[in-house]
């Protein structure tokens, strides 16, 4: 019935490195049939209300059970495992805080693939290691569903606006199909190549954020030092070569912007944690194809010390204040 529903199949005979897909299927983009979402923290859960808000019925779960009223008052109905999500929809979006969760959502023993319906698209928008992406294609291929990754960048406030950027891997011809739900979530939705590619992309992103916050962290510390007002300093950057969107959008000293974790004690926002597993995974990447990221190296190791030093659950921008507090010791 899950074919039924999603329009007709083209025989279409692809083989390529990860996939060798007799059918694939073509989705009819005005479909409305449900949508699973499986994980509803800061970034899933306004990404699971945009469906709702387009119009797509969403069938959703998460470990925490509280973080699933909100969307359920919304109208969302909501299952106690991944399985049940995946014997009631057959398009299923996974937003997961590591790897370890996406191999033990899809794989576990209440697992999206115990239940799976063969056709079945799955969309994963966690931030995970490349290889492991891989390997969930081809765990879901065997069970005859799809899998793509499609990691975002743009923090909470674009989630909530719709406004994500996605960046997608995975089979070609099945690349209009998570547009559709993609573009209800997102205002960018690229196509980077096959399963993985997203992931790199992502991980390519996540450590140049990284960098850059901890750039324009210690040069707004250095001229607060030197006596220049921070909102003044960070005009002047902001209209010079220096300005990137560490200084523009997300400014990390306590009262040059309103609307932004550090106007709110860095509560909220992209977490310290989140953002030291993302650069491990930069320097894992790096190993393994023996690219040299001396400055990615140097952004893992101060976030691994924040974490350590009580700026775990606060916001990655929290690096200003971690600099400030390494003066006073």
């Amino acid at each position: 019935m899950a074919a039924l529903f999603r329009g007709s199949r083209n025989l279409l005979l692809r083989r390529n490195k990860h996939v060798d897909l007799a059918f694939v299927t073509q989705r009819s983009m005005a479909s409305k049939t449900p949508v699973g979402f499986i994980g509803l923290g800061n970034m899933g859960s306004p990404m699971a209300k945009n469906l709702l808000k387009n119009g797509y019925p969403v069938i959703a779960t998460d470990v925490f059970p509280e973080s699933c009223k909100a969307l359920q008052d919304m109208g969302a109905q909501v299952v106690h495992s991944p399985s049940e999500v995946a014997e009631k929809a057959d398009r299923i979006i996974t937003m997961l805080p590591s790897s370890p969760n996406v191999i033990e959502v899809y794989t576990g023993p209440n697992g999206i693939l115990k239940k799976v319906k063969k056709g079945t698209l799955l969309i994963d928008s966690s931030t995970i290691d490349p290889a492991v992406s891989k390997e969930m294609a081809v765990a879901a291929e065997k069970m005859g569903a799809v899998f793509m990754d499609a990691p975002v960048s743009g923090g909470v406030g674009a989630a909530s606006l719709a406004k994500l950027t996605f960046m997608v891997g995975g089979v070609e011809e099945e690349y209009k199909a998570a547009q559709e739900l993609l573009t209800c979530m997102g205002a960018n939705v690229l196509y980077c190549g096959q399963v993985g590619t997203g992931q790199a992309a992502k991980v390519c992103n996540n450590m140049l954020l990284a960098i850059g916050m901890i750039g324009t962290a210690e040069t707004m510390n250095l001229g607060i030092r030197l006596g220049l007002d921070p909102k003044l300093l960070a005009k002047i950057l902001n209209m010079s070569s220096g300005r990137c969107w560490s200084s523009d959008t997300y400014n990390p000293v306590p009262g040059v912007m309103e609307g932004v974790p550090s106007a709110n004690n860095y509560q909220g926002g992209f977490g310290t944690t989140l953002m030291a597993k993302d650069l491990g995974l930069a320097q894992n990447t790096a190993t393994n194809t023996k690219t040299p990221i001396p400055l990615g190296s140097l952004a893992h190791q101060i976030f691994r010390v924040m974490c350590s030093r009580g700026f775990a659950n606060k916001d990655f921008s929290s690096v200003f204040q971690f600099l400030r507090e390494e003066e006073s010791q």
